[in-house]
């Protein structure tokens, strides 16, 4: 899947890879909450249309951020990880958090994520990276 780019700039290229807010919101939920199937993505309080759910994790895959594995106890169920691409923008998630605690109104589980950052930010990255990350 080849990206169309506005221009060079690292921003404009950035944004043009990371596409939507769905595609933050996923990997937001591969890396915090733990789900990893399309189902699961579904239950998610945002509500994502199964389309865009779908053109999404596809989008991802192809591009490296996540992959996915048969499910051990349903072979027609996908597991979905994040690659080393995809643990590489915990770094810009955990900024977004700090950032929309600062200067927006965010649930109180938000504010004790906020507060986890400031507290020891690095220890939290390499916790979550460990946590996710895939044996092959």
């Amino acid at each position: 899947m080849k990206l169309s780019k506005r221009s060079f700039c690292p921003l404009s290229s950035a944004l043009d890879f990371l596409g939507d807010k769905w595609s933050l919101l996923i990997v937001r939920d591969i890396a915090f909450v733990g789900k990893s199937t399309f189902k699961e993505f579904l239950e998610s309080d945002e509500k994502i249309a199964t389309n865009i759910l779908a053109d999404r994790l596809s989008r991802l895959e192809a591009q490296g951020v996540v992959s996915k594995r048969d499910h051990p106890h349903n072979k027609v169920m996908k597991i979905y990880h994040l690659t080393q691409k995809g643990l590489d923008l915990l770094p810009i998630l955990l900024d977004i958090v700090l950032w929309s605690d600062q200067y927006l109104e965010i649930t109180d589980e938000g504010r004790a994520i906020a507060e986890e950052i400031r507290k020891d930010r690095q220890g939290l990255l390499d916790r979550l990276t460990k946590e996710l990350e895939v044996t092959p």
